[in-house]
């Protein structure tokens, strides 16, 4: 049967009636356009009433009476023919939250799975932060098969297509907190500690009453075993009259000859219902102490009975309402008509089917079977499939067509000559290629040695060009010919030499992972020291460094200076030894001054040469790293004369000796490791960069110049 869009029914069989209620959605406004509400000719539960056939009766007219359903169809089951369980499970990702579910399913589901309709889903105001369920609800829904295709068998007889199946107290439940509690759900806000007042909501039906106690968050439900039938019986039992009668005279106690009478006969019935109503509300009590009640709301047509809405409120201590009214539920056309207004109490569970249905509810599980689902949702493809495998057939078809005819202009009886000519051709080609592949790979070879036999000598002389400009750019302060003075002539705490010890080198494919995060740091607060202690503004190409990229070689030197007198500082107190030293002579010279590259020879056989700065020749990102200051570190005394020693003894401290009878010499040395990048590049590479820098430096200056002129008119 094909669906529309139109509406939802909801479809509720009861054991005295089918109620039916139809809704639509506009927006956030829900009306009731059709409703009906077929009693039996006797109440299913009667000894000699025929269930089946009264509810196929029932829903043979509710057909006739309605053109036939064809929107979406929502129908209830007892709470009694289903389990709903609620549990907080730990924290953990939604992710997982399938397998904590079916676990629990586990233990509190008395059947094997596989015999089992169930479903689950969170409640709201359950609280889910980036994925991860930090404090939920979990409700978890379930019903035998068997009893699943019991239900449905009445709706498949009448050829009723049946959407969603839901329990009537969750049905309830989701009628409940749209009708009265919107608010506090839209604003879904759910404190554990201080939970909104709960509502109990009691349904009154044939054989047994549904009671719910919810604040619209979380929600627990008990199914009791007293009903309508049961005040009927007690009247059958103690005024000698039969089924009929007394539910007659029940239904209409004020128009009997004794009303008073009546209600004294159904007094134990009362009773009975008032200490189930405070059992189920003082066990519910019992496991949230923090819960606080409101409220009692009551559903069902026996809350028509006279007195009794008045004596539970008395007795329990509640305010108790009668549900004679839907708050939010339009359709003033259906509302006016007496029949629907007389019934409207009854009409609650069918009012939640319509709200799941047009997805307004805050439960939306469904306990129809997976069979019936997967077989639907195959039905429905069916025309498509068909439709798809028609086309393919007629392409194939056509397809076919062509290829039979091209066979029939290439048969080999047509063409056998030329296929001939054209393999002895193509075996022709095809030893020529791999001839020519193959001297291609000689070729390939001879290129490749005769590459690595040049770059050999083009390396060689690139590493003794680097070191040579190295060479040149470690200060040499005190000994500039190399002529290394005595401990007489310069004591070491004045020398502001910086001595190598030994130089390594690294190639990296990229160059990000030398630069690390750390490194990066470290260069930066580097650069704004060096450019503290000079006095200079910070180069714009340093000001906003993001390393270096692809590949090239990372050389280190590993270093040490004995310039660490802690009293020596500038004119402006500042410190002139130990790191400040560095960055005052080796970092300022790899940051400032520009190299000579030897590029051939002149007409007398004279060295020519060029110059570049450390940038354009691929000298990058200097740095000083792992400086430490070991301020105990002695060296040996060259001057020192043994034979001056016996004649100090006694000449006090050793500071106190002479120069030359102190074998040992205090020498604080800061050692330390440079590091800096060298990028291998071309001289025609060097050349293009150095014309560009020379193009952007002009630039700067015409502009400075305009500035400057500018200012000068002001």
């Amino acid at each position: 049967m094909a669906k529309s869009n139109a509406g939802v029914w909801g479809i509720e069989i009861g054991q005295t009636a089918i109620k039916a209620l139809h809704c639509v959605a506009d927006g956030d406004d829900i009306s009731v356009d059709a409703f009906d509400y077929i009693e039996y000719p006797k109440i299913l539960s009667q000894p000699e009433a025929d269930p089946d056939e009264l509810v196929a009766e029932g829903l043979e007219t509710l057909l006739q009476r309605n053109d036939s359903l064809n929107d979406q169809v929502v129908i209830s089951v007892p709470g009694q023919s289903g389990l709903a369980k609620f549990f907080k499970p730990p924290p953990v990702e939604l992710k997982k939250m399938a397998d904590i579910v079916r676990y629990e399913a586990r233990q509190q589901i008395p059947f094997d799975l596989d015999d089992v309709v169930w479903d689950y889903q969170l409640m709201p105001g359950s609280m889910i932060e980036e994925g991860f369920a930090a404090e939920s609800e979990v409700g978890l829904f379930a019903m035998k098969r068997e009893q699943a295709y019991r239900q449905l068998a009445p709706f498949d007889r009448a050829d009723i297509e049946v959407d969603q199946v839901q329990l009537a107290p969750i049905a309830l439940y989701n009628m409940l907190v749209f009708d009265r509690m919107h608010e506090r759900l839209e604003a879904d806000i759910f404190d554990p500690d201080d939970p909104p007042p709960s509502t109990v909501l009691l349904s009154i039906g044939t054989d047994s009453s549904d009671l719910i106690v919810t604040n619209g968050f979380r929600i627990w439900q008990r199914s009791m075993p007293i009903g309508g039938n049961h005040f009927t019986r007690q009247l059958t039992k103690d005024l000698k009259m039969t089924f009929a009668k007394a539910e007659h005279l029940k239904r209409n106690v004020r128009e009997a000859v004794d009303p008073k009478l009546v209600i004294q006969t159904m007094r134990p019935v009362f009773n009975d219902l008032e200490t189930e109503i405070q059992r189920s509300i003082g066990f519910f009590r019992s496991i949230d102490k923090k819960a606080e009640i409101g409220e009692m709301l009551v559903t069902g047509n026996t809350v028509k009975m006279p007195g009794l809405a008045a004596y539970l409120g008395k007795n329990l201590g509640f305010d108790v309402e009668v549900v004679d009214r839907f708050n939010r539920l339009g359709g003033e056309d259906v509302m006016a008509i007496p029949a629907f207004r007389d019934n409207l109490p009854t009409f609650a569970v069918c009012y939640g089917l319509c709200l799941q249905g047009l997805k307004k509810s805050q439960i939306t599980n469904s306990l129809i079977p997976q069979e019936i689902k997967t077989a639907r949702l195959i039905r429905a493809k069916k025309p498509w499939t068909l439709a798809a495998l028609s086309t393919l057939l007629i392409g194939m078809s056509v397809n076919y067509a062509f290829t039979e005819q091209s066979w029939k202009d290439t048969h080999e009886d047509h063409w056998g000559s030329a296929s001939g000519a054209v393999q002895t051709t193509t075996s022709l080609s095809s030893s020529h290629k791999s001839e020519d592949e193959t001297r291609k790979t000689q070729l390939e070879y001879l290129d490749r040695v005769g590459v690595e036999v040049a770059s050999n000598s083009t390396r060689r002389q690139r590493w003794l060009e680097i070191y040579r400009i190295i060479n040149e750019l470690i200060p040499r302060v005190d000994s500039p010919d190399g002529t290394i003075l005595t401990p007489a002539e310069k004591p070491y705490p004045d020398r502001k030499d910086i001595f190598v010890t030994q130089i390594d080198a690294k190639q990296y494919d990229d160059l990000k992972t030398w630069f690390s995060d750390k490194l990066k740091g470290i260069f930066q607060t580097e650069i704004r020291s060096w450019a503290t202690l000079m006095g200079v503004e910070i180069p714009e190409e340093l000001k906003d460094v993001t390393g270096p990229t692809e590949g090239g070689w990372v050389f280190q030197l590993d270093c040490h200076h004995y310039f660490n007198d802690p009293d020596r500082k500038d004119s402006n107190r500042i410190g002139l030894v130990g790191a400040d030293h560095v960055k005052r002579s080796i970092l300022h010279a790899f940051l400032t001054k520009k190299v000579k590259v030897p590029v051939g020879v002149d007409g007398d056989g004279n060295p020519k040469y060029e110059e570049f700065s450390l940038e354009e020749y691929g000298i990058e990102y200097p740095i000083m790293i792992n400086g430490v200051l070991d301020e105990n570190y002695k060296v040996t005394n060259p001057d020192f004369d043994p034979t001056t020693v016996p004649s100090t003894v006694g000449q006090g401290s050793e500071d106190d000796l002479p120069l030359t009878a102190r074998p040992m010499l205090d020498a604080p040395r800061f050692n330390f490791k440079f590091q800096f990048v060298l990028k291998e590049r071309t001289m025609e590479e060097r050349n293009k960069l150095r014309t560009e820098n020379e193009e952007k430096a002009k630039v700067a200056a015409e502009k400075a110049a305009a500035e400057a002129a500018a200012s000068g008119e002001a």
